[in-house]
């Protein structure tokens, strides 16, 4: 390919020598703004809206355009999911009521047991929910701020290298992949994960720039904290990254290595303190960890959070999934067309075609780079992040689920902006045009399979997109022939036609309700392969297929509903009209296997699998049954698995113990540390919900049933089972 590299070489990072005025600012201007001129004598307000010297006007109010338009979009119909994931809202809320709770994570306040993940993703929502109460945007509106934070450092880390075009385009990108529009919603860690992904990125490409120790410590902290969020899926970059360091710092390779090495110590202190003081404090004064079955953090750290979810070995797990290339099992088929199959496909790749084709065009054109050039180096680092995570995420063989792909999101919006800019750049020549047409005629394909994938969904919209990008496609092929104005309007035409099935599942995600465990963005689709139950029509689990009830999934009520808690201030409710919930969730209304041949709902109210996927619909009589003298006791009542005791504990705000942790299955509390609880008068109720929990290793959730049963007085209020532990038969 003739390039003209030597364009990228003599830039500086964030300048723009050279490059076609179409895509960067033009040189600077003297005209005054706002009656101010450009130097010192301008307003703050004046130099701040017009950004860098060298940007056109157009830059900075193109780039706040694209924040506000992504806040809109974020924030639409924000508390139709209610709580959302109930499981993590619990804490939250647990941690506004006390700072032990806070800390470590735990699921109620009088801290029974933790969540089984590190507490970092808690802590903004459970700081948002002390300050303005519980409610449905105090819990989701800071993943919405970290949607804004990471199209923003993403726009920032990509334009500093190339230009404000490509910036702006990789910052859209992100903003619209389905799963982002869906995760930066939702309550889960994956938000705060993405963002310190990116943050990590950007600290590794201004350390690139020239051997800066300080930006390389910043990238380790970012790695650092990301542990803290979601454990070893925090490393998944480390290698990738670390090996573009030490080949590519402008440096020495001994300074390299002290860099390296002092990263490293920055990032086992910023991930480390907390499992430290966790690790240290005697077992008896802190909550049980979640999700292990020693009340270890590093137990869950390389078991259930970790090797487990690669090998499929997950002590204590409801069921992995298979082992080997194309292993099948609970979580859906693994295999290198993972990432484009099923429900998956829908979710994130609808540029990754075009991110794989642009990064190896980018490498292409700065083949001939020094081995510290920044722009090739830009290429590499945000190519093997995508690489290395999807790799894994195709190929582990343990629980998976389709929102983890929001993890790849900044890495292909990155790598679609730079390099669609690069090559817009060398037009001129044959092959790169050829490029450029080529990757958006296989977008515009690839959006028209995936807009086939679900029944009766804008039939229109996938021929439109066809045509369109074909029709750009062919114009930007012969962009070296073709006057200016047809030139911009085919690359107008083929983002526009790139863009427009992300947009639409994204305008379907925010148009809908999503709670539960296992959410997915977009229309329902038939033959999802990612969730429990593998694929088919009518075959998948939570997200894995279709839902059997016409390709929108329409709730009848029963289960955890997505705006059950009824937003700020509260009580239970029914689901929203149209609201998406994960199937498998309620008692057993909705198709859909489970691992190991569970099915729905076989476990009655309790939300099936010992409260995995959801928990009960509280309604009035119940919610004021528990308050009553709830102050007296410890805990209000317990109940089997994290998501039933969360529905108590968000519509009481009061401490409900989660037997077993989310599965059912963490041996906490023994039978015997149950019955001193109630010899204790610490427990008020149990809530009989079926879900008999219980891990492998004594099925304590079992145990505690029958004796509870055998044991006490049964309360029925409307419809509802309790036991009052005070009132023995």
């Amino acid at each position: 390919m003739t390039t003209q590299h030597d364009r990228y070489q003599g830039m500086q990072p964030g300048g723009a020598a050279g490059v076609d005025a179409v895509t960067v600012a033009p040189t600077v201007r003297a005209e005054p703004l706002g009656g101010h001129g450009r130097g010192r004598s301008a307003s703050p307000f004046a130099r701040w809206w017009r950004g860098r010297d060298e940007d056109a006007r157009w830059v900075r109010p193109a780039f706040l355009a694209l924040l506000v338009a992504t806040a809109l979009l974020y924030l639409c119909n924000l508390s139709a999911s209610g709580y959302a994931n109930s499981f993590y809202s619990a804490a939250a809320q647990a941690g506004s009521e006390s700072w032990k709770a806070f800390f470590f994570g735990s699921s109620d306040a009088a801290n029974s047991i933790t969540v089984d993940k590190p507490p970092a993703a808690l802590w903004p929502m459970a700081l948002s929910v002390r300050l303005f109460g519980l409610g449905s945007w105090q819990i989701l509106l800071p993943e919405v701020l970290m949607g804004l934070a990471t199209v923003g450092v993403l726009y920032g880390a990509v334009r500093r290298r190339f230009t404000p075009a490509a910036g702006l385009i990789a910052g859209a990108v992100l903003a619209v992949t389905p799963v982002a529009a869906l995760m930066f919603r939702f309550n889960n860690p994956d938000a705060l994960l993405a963002l310190l992904m990116t943050v990590t990125v950007y600290c590794v490409l201004r350390a690139l720039e020239g051997a800066r120790t300080k930006w390389l410590v910043w990238a380790g902290v970012a790695v650092g904290f990301a542990f803290l969020t979601k454990t070893l899926q925090a490393f998944l970059i480390l290698p990738p990254l670390t090996l573009m360091y030490a080949v590519c710092a402008p440096t020495t390779l001994r300074r390299r290595l002290g860099q390296l090495a002092l990263a490293g110590l920055a990032m086992v202190v910023a991930g480390g303190w907390w499992v430290a003081i966790v690790e240290l404090w005697p077992a008896s004064s802190r909550p049980y960890v979640g999700g292990s079955q020693n009340n270890s953090f590093l137990e869950l750290t390389f078991g259930y959070n970790g090797l487990g979810r690669i090998n499929g070995d997950e002590t204590g797990s409801v069921g992995g999934g298979g082992g080997g290339a194309r292993g099948g099992g609970g979580w859906g088929e693994s295999g290198i067309d993972r990432m484009f199959s099923g429900n998956i496909g829908g979710q994130i790749s609808w540029l990754l075609p075009a991110a794989l084709l642009l990064l190896v065009a980018g490498l292409l054109v700065t083949r001939r780079a020094n081995r510290n050039d920044s722009a090739r180096a830009a290429f590499l680092v945000w190519g093997s992040s995508l690489l290395m995570t999807a790799g894994i995420f195709s190929f582990m063989a343990g629980i998976f689920h389709e929102y983890y792909t929001v993890a790849l999101a900044p890495y292909i919006a990155a790598l679609v902006g730079m390099g669609a800019t690069v090559l817009w750049e060398e037009r001129r020549s044959v092959l790169a045009s050829a490029a450029l047409g080529g990757t958006v005629a296989v977008t515009a394909y690839w959006s028209y399979v995936l807009l086939g994938r679900s029944t009766d969904y804008l039939p229109w919209l996938r021929w439109t997109v066809l045509i369109a990008g074909l029709a750009a496609a062919a114009g930007l092929v012969l962009a070296g022939r073709l006057g200016r104005r047809l030139v911009l309007g085919a690359a107008a035409l083929g983002l526009a036609a790139s863009l427009a099935g992300p947009v639409a599942y994204s305008l379907t995600t925010v148009s809908e309700g999503h709670a539960g465990s296992i959410v997915t963005a977009g229309p329902a689709v038939a033959g999802g392969r990612g969730g429990p139950g593998g694929g088919g029509p009518g075959g998948g689990g939570p997200g894995g297929g279709d839902d059997g009830l016409g390709g929108r999934m329409q709730l009848p009520g029963q289960g955890q509903g997505q705006n059950q808690q009824g937003g700020p201030g509260g009580g239970m409710g029914q689901p929203p009209t149209g609201g998406r919930q994960s199937q498998g969730q309620g008692q057993g209304q909705l198709p859909g296997g489970l691992p190991g041949g569970l099915q729905t709902g076989e476990r009655g109210m309790g939300g099936g699998m010992g409260g995995l996927l959801n928990g009960a619909n509280v309604n009035a009589k119940v919610k004021a049954t528990l308050k009553q003298n709830a102050d007296d006791y410890t805990w209000a009542a317990a109940a089997i698995g994290s998501q039933n005791a969360a529905s108590y504990q968000l519509a009481t705000e009061k401490p409900v113990m989660a037997i077993g942790g989310f599965n059912g299955s963490d041996p906490s509390p023994t039978l015997a540390e149950f019955k001193q609880y109630a010899a204790d008068g610490k427990i008020h109720y149990f809530i009989a919900s079926g879900g008999q929990g219980g891990g492998p290793g004594g099925n304590s959730g079992s145990g505690i049933t029958s004796w509870v049963e055998s044991t006490f007085t049964k309360v029925t209020v409307d419809g509802t089972t309790l036991y009052d532990l005070t009132d023995e038969k």
